[in-house]
């Protein structure tokens, strides 16, 4: 049944979850970095330069090995997950700022996980080629990531309507889906979870709490507006869990990797929601008019 799970019904599960992220999508999504020329360069940037530096450190710092580690930096090389809207909007970020984040990553992800999982794989399991970079794995990761997202945008496009009806219950959906997605992994793989999970379950928090910080201090240092700071930093601490698990899974095909993804999709809302809270403390003191103004209007 654990098989059945992630060969079949992983590939589904993600593919429903990149589905609502692409009923929430339009062309002038992409086109909208041009509003946050500065916002946007910054937050990817982090997103897909710095942050596996950082992973890569803590990977050593807290002396990960093997599938484990490559599992990491297949986290920290994912893009965004669905709930980062849901806590920019809270914390009074720009949501229009996350939602177009999010549809550049998804397309650069195609393109840097297999990158950065090639690397991972000839540093940390002894030189194994299995991944590489072979055509037929960016084939894969293209199908897995944006295949569904293109097909929401069309239905969205041509269904218009029906699509704005739909999108808050796909996006309900699509956490639940995710949820269901981590819980699997983590019941597929319980006993390496069991044997490495102080190790996992710190190594995630503290990777959480860093691509958080990162996300808000570094857009902030090149003076980006703080409601698109907090953007950046929920759509940079926030990693897709789901993609993770799925590439591990699907792509891979070795379940070890899907287990530090599955970690950090369960604990990384500890400190999202935390982060959510103070921002959104300090956004109601330093802009009580404009950003949750900002926010509501974005995310409509």
């Amino acid at each position: 049944m654990g098989s059945t799970i992630f060969a079949v019904l992983l590939p589904l599960a993600l593919a429903l979850v990149m589905f609502g992220l692409g009923l929430t999508l339009t062309v002038g999504d992409f086109a909208r970095v041009l509003r946050y020329p500065k916002a946007a360069v910054v937050a990817l940037l982090c997103q897909t330069v710095l942050l596996p530096v950082v992973c890569f450190g803590l990977i050593h710092l807290f002396r990960l090995e093997g599938a484990l580690a490559v599992g990491m930096l297949l986290l920290a090389a994912s893009p965004g997950g669905p709930s980062a809207n849901l806590f920019s909007h809270i914390a009074g970020g720009s949501v229009a700022l996350n939602i177009t984040l999010t549809a550049i990553n998804s397309v650069l992800a195609v393109f840097t996980m297999p990158l950065i999982v090639a690397l991972a794989f000839s540093r940390f399991m002894d030189g194994d080629g299995s991944f590489g970079l072979r055509p037929d794995k960016f084939a894969q990761v293209f199908a897995i990531v944006l295949v569904p997202v293109v097909v929401g945008m069309l239905v969205h496009h041509r269904f218009t309507a029906w699509s704005e009806r739909m999108r808050g219950s796909v996006k309900i959906l699509s956490i639940v889906v995710l949820a269901l997605v981590v819980l699997a992994a983590v019941a597929k793989n319980f006993d390496t979870l069991t044997e490495h999970i102080g190790k996992l379950a710190s190594l995630s928090l503290v990777f959480a709490v860093i691509s958080l910080g990162v996300g808000y201090v570094v857009p902030r240092l090149f003076r980006v507006d703080a409601d698109q700071a907090i953007a950046s930093a929920m759509e940079i601490g926030i990693h897709n869990g789901a993609i993770a698990i799925a590439v591990a899974g699907s792509v891979l095909h070795n379940d070890t990797i899907a287990v530090p993804g599955a970690v950090y999709g369960v604990l990384m809302n500890v400190p999202a929601a935390i982060a959510a809270y103070l921002l959104a403390k300090y956004v109601r003191t330093e802009r009580p008019a404009s950003v949750p103004g900002v926010a509501v209007h974005d995310q409509a």
